[in-house]
């Protein structure tokens, strides 16, 4: 069988927890007996378009295909450009024949593609993978509240409204009312996080259509541990992501600067993050002055890559993820447990599920600096980095995320192939 895996992007050319994980699946299911797999991942400028077709290769991989979008409406989940998914994407599936179709989001391919595949292949399966809750939340998928950044626990047309009163509760109820029709045809629907597919389930999605199968991680080879001088205390701290307003690193920086100079000795927090100079210019300015109270605590290591880690990996014995907004299963957390670091974490949503609270790791209050600074004060203890780091379990494996994947593709395959049977023998008599 073949399964069509679809990303919003590629991760040779954006790095991000969706991307990897959906590339992974690709590349799993190809090693899967019986299975064949083909990637297609969005793209856009700078990379120019070809003049007669949004459809792209990618260097010599005749199994991946880049498809180019470049006007895409964000609070619909939608694309404008519809001949190009009526005539393109269209007879780019009908071409392929996949059994399968996966999407990992719809960004940039717009929700008009899942409609666009049942139209193009009939009956075949078609499974949605959620990474955050970008269709139940206007902004920026991440449910928290736009005006002050309180954590927001349940949506609604009426609190969403509020938040975004130029648009309004009839508006916000519509665009909820657009995204569930396209919903419909989704045949599955999966997360690696159980608290994300409650969050859609109360939202309105099927619970039977709700499948829990976490990411497939290939870490590379495992960092040795830091060997520790006479003496020496488990007090090198790390931050691995993107430096924006949600990801918790001013929490992170505050604490840091709270803890006694004779507790934190001669600890280290290494930042290692990036696009900083993106983000609104009173955040860097902010992060920016941070930096500077933390002096020499605070060493700022710039961007890295997933290939990276074993390496930086060799100077750090935690891992922070300070992040002030819900995640789902942030990929560091796989990361860090993947080359045997413990990990202290919020205590929300897919980070208290991932990181268990005083077996591989510790949790914080949320947004809370004291009381992250509490936590890294409890790691130095003596003997909670030995204890924690045993409690650590190995992320699932690629192979293992692809065998699961493939496992309910099969079902859903059969469950079409008994009800299209069932009603031919109907229609037949």
């Amino acid at each position: 069988m073949k399964a069509l895996v679809l990303s919003h992007a590629h991760p040779a050319f954006s790095i991000g927890g969706a991307q990897v994980a959906s590339y992974n699946l690709f590349q799993g299911l190809k090693s899967q007996r019986g299975w064949d797999a083909h990637y297609m991942a969005g793209i856009g400028p700078p990379v120019a378009r070809h003049s007669a077709t949004p459809l792209m290769s990618l260097g010599q991989a005749p199994d991946e295909t880049l498809f180019w979008t470049n006007d895409y409406d964000w609070f619909h989940l939608g694309m404008n450009d519809l001949e190009a998914i009526m005539t393109h994407f269209e007879r780019f599936l009908a071409d392929l024949r996949p059994d399968v179709v996966n999407f990992h989001h719809v960004m940039g391919f717009g929700i008009q593609a899942i409609r666009a595949a049942r139209r193009a292949l009939g009956d075949v399966p078609i499974v949605y993978t959620l990474h955050e809750y970008l269709p139940i939340c206007a902004h920026h998928g991440q449910m928290i509240k736009a005006k002050n950044g309180a954590l927001c626990s349940k949506a609604s047309p009426s609190d969403c409204g509020m938040c975004f009163p130029e648009i309004g509760p009839a508006n916000m109820l519509r665009r909820e009312l657009f995204i569930k029709s396209f919903f419909a045809e989704v045949d599955a629907f999966v997360s690696p996080s159980r608290f994300l597919l409650k969050r859609f389930g109360d939202w309105g999605l099927p619970r039977e259509k709700l499948v829990m199968i976490e990411n497939g991680l290939d870490g590379g080879a495992v960092a040795p541990l830091r060997a520790l001088p006479a003496g020496g205390r488990r007090n090198r701290f790390a931050y691995f992501g993107q430096l924006n307003p949600f990801k918790g690193i001013k929490v992170l920086v505050e604490a840091v600067t709270r803890i006694p100079e004779k507790i934190w000795g001669d600890g280290i927090l290494y930042i290692f993050g990036g696009n900083l100079e993106h983000q609104p210019e009173e955040f860097q300015a902010q992060v920016k002055e941070l930096f500077r109270q933390s002096g020499r605590r605070l060493r700022f290591m710039g961007s890295y890559k997933s290939p990276d880690l074993p390496h930086l990996m060799r100077e750090v014995d935690w891992t922070i993820v300070p992040s002030t907004w819900w995640e789902n299963a942030p990929v560091v957390i796989q990361e860090a447990f993947h080359h045997g670091r413990p990990i202290i974490a919020s205590d929300i949503g897919g980070m208290a599920e991932k990181v268990r609270d005083g077996i591989d790791g510790l949790h914080f209050r949320v947004s809370n600096p004291e009381s992250l600074a509490e936590a890294m004060i409890r790691a130095m203890e003596p003997a909670v980095w030995d204890r924690l780091h045993a409690g650590i379990r190995a992320p699932t494996s690629c192979d293992l995320a692809a065998r699961q994947h493939a496992d309910l593709f099969t079902r859903l395959v059969a469950q079409k192939s008994g009800r299209g049977a069932a009603e031919e023998l109907v229609k037949h008599g």
